[in-house]
């Protein structure tokens, strides 16, 4: 008998025990009354958006958000009415919070939480940091002469080391915990002052800057802290290194992916969010060939068994997007294409095309974006194509054939280019080149291997002064 109630009481304080890895706050307001009150959280991203976590009952001034489902942690924020306020979250956290709603963000006091009583030290010191900014932003405008100038600017610089030992000091006094890895991860290199040479040592090195900047930004970044995707910290760094710091190629921009991802893997929230919000960005990018990225991730990511957040459907909807696209990537020898002359009804061969360049160009007559773009193209063509021993092949996707011919003898190109159509959809080019709006233009070489996709009139010519400054420095 005595072994049963030990036994029992082993399995309460057990379960006990695991209901605290999740969290329990206890919420006192006294001048809010029968409400809904609600916890949210970030994820990842900037801005106002925020993600519903919990809720609860405000009742005669007290609600607790409790809860024992998989939790990670990170800045959550109670909100109450149109009011709110942050709090630190981590597993296991049990405390109380009290507060008066009309006093708020001021008068918050925190039981049995010590990690949320420094942080509300910090921003203190930040609001006290913002003032003093403020103030000598205004002495600044005041300023009488450039000694008055000199003396500002060195209470700024003051007050900013001030700012600085105050985040490096917590760091040392509390690593490893939320408020220091948040920190450390606003942290940004600093670049060593004085003449930065090159291996030759006779002229500056002007990439210096650039390059320390990029190597040690992520110096203090901790990967293995999952619950930083829970604050704002993370959506702004990774936007700025890859926007800022990357360069926009095919083969950089993979690199990057490689070494990101490779810092997050065995974490569960950081890796998701990552691998995503890279997957998002090249997939969505108007940089030429950054659909060749997107392909090298889904190969390489997703039909490897790593997101492991996907359903069976939706991985499929990856693949299938990256199948499309892998043909037609810049470098590759374009697809051929067999279709039949609109105007004579005799077979025109991409392969028997003979010429320097070639542009295809898929648009239908109908398009008000095509309307607007094949006579600037004409433009294009005329005043600086037409030179440089290229060929323009039209593939109409749309319209009938009078329609087609029409249109075409009126835009006065019925002779010069190669016009064909494919509006019953006799071939595959439309997929093989992944036409899934009009215009869409490309550029092959000599060899029709693909140099430029979804052109336009404003960087078609840009893109074959490329090509040939690359060739001139090969010889």
């Amino acid at each position: 008998m005595k072994k049963t109630a030990l036994l029992l009481l082993l399995a309460g304080m057990t379960l006990q025990l695991a209901a605290r890895e999740a969290y329990r706050i206890h919420l006192k307001m006294a001048d809010v009354k029968d409400t809904m009150v609600y916890l949210a959280h970030y994820y990842g991203q900037l801005g106002s958006k925020v993600y519903i976590a919990d809720s609860a009952k405000m009742q005669k001034g007290s609600a607790v958000f409790e809860s024992n489902n998989d939790f990670v942690g990170g800045i959550y924020i109670v909100l109450v009415n149109r009011e709110n306020f942050e709090v630190l979250l981590n597993k296991g956290d049990d405390f109380s919070v009290t507060a008066l709603k009309s006093k708020l963000p001021d008068g918050i006091t925190f039981k049995n939480s010590p990690e949320n009583e420094r942080f509300l030290k910090y921003k203190e010191f930040t609001q006290k940091y913002a003032t003093g900014q403020k103030a000598l932003e205004a002495e600044l405008k005041d300023a009488k002469s450039a000694a008055d100038t000199t003396i500002i600017r060195k209470k700024a610089i003051a007050a900013s080391k001030t700012r600085v030992k105050y985040i490096r000091d917590y760091v040392h006094a509390y690593p490893g915990t939320l408020l220091a890895n948040i920190f450390n991860g606003m942290d940004v290199p600093e670049i060593p002052e004085g003449p930065h040479l090159p291996d030759d040592g006779r002229t500056k090195d002007s990439t210096f800057a650039y390059r320390y900047y990029k190597t040690h930004y992520w110096d203090s970044f901790n990967f293995r802290d999952d619950r930083l995707i829970f604050t704002p910290i993370y959506a702004a760094k990774i936007e700025e290194y890859i926007t800022k710091l990357v360069l926009p190629w095919p083969d950089s921009m993979e690199k990057e992916c490689d070494l990101l991802l490779g810092k997050a893997k065995g974490t569960k929230d950081m890796f998701h969010y990552t691998l995503h919000w890279l997957t998002f960005y090249v997939e969505n990018s108007k940089v030429m060939g950054m659909d060749e990225v997107f392909v090298y991730l889904v190969e390489n990511y997703y039909m490897k068994g790593a997101a492991f957040w996907l359903s069976s459907d939706e991985l499929k909807k990856y693949i299938e997007r990256a199948i499309a696209i892998a043909p037609n990537i810049i470098g590759n020898v374009a697809p051929e294409i067999k279709l039949p002359n609109i105007f004579t009804g005799k077979e025109e061969s991409l392969d028997r095309v003979n010429a320097k360049y070639t542009m295809i160009v898929f648009y239908s007559p109908s398009c008000g974006h095509c309307q607007h773009e094949l006579p600037l193209i004409d433009s294009v063509y005329e005043a600086v194509l037409k030179v440089k021993d290229i060929a323009v092949i039209t593939i109409a996707t749309e319209g009938s054939v009078k329609e087609i011919t029409d249109y075409l003898t009126k835009l006065k190109v019925d002779k010069k280019w190669i016009n064909t159509q494919d509006v019953q959809h006799a071939t595959d080019c439309r997929n093989k080149y992944d036409v899934y709006s009009t215009p869409t233009i490309y550029l092959l070489d000599e060899q029709k291997i693909i140099r430029g996709k979804r052109l336009d009139h404003s960087n078609i010519s840009s893109v074959i002064e490329g090509l040939e400054k690359r060739k001139l420095s090969k010889t």
